[in-house]
């Protein structure tokens, strides 16, 4: 089994009742690079990002905004 890293931003800007649009405002982050992480499309997560959407959303622990998951391999 491998791991993927999941970004979990559609289940906490709607937790925290923010839009992606907000979201991006306040983050600074492009809206459609929040979008492509919420739907999970975006491979590459820059760090810089993730520590201003904590910001934004005032989180002090990675692992609400980050986690691993297992997936089957062939």
């Amino acid at each position: 089994m491998n791991r993927i890293v999941v970004v979990k931003i559609k289940e906490l800007h709607r937790e925290k009742s923010i839009t992606l649009r907000k979201l991006a405002r306040l983050s600074d982050v492009r809206h459609a690079a929040l979008s492509e992480l919420a739907n999970q499309k975006r491979i590459n997560v820059h760090l810089h990002h993730l520590a201003r959407i904590a910001d934004a959303l005032d989180i002090d622990d990675m692992n609400q905004i980050i986690t691993f998951e297992k997936v089957k391999t062939k």
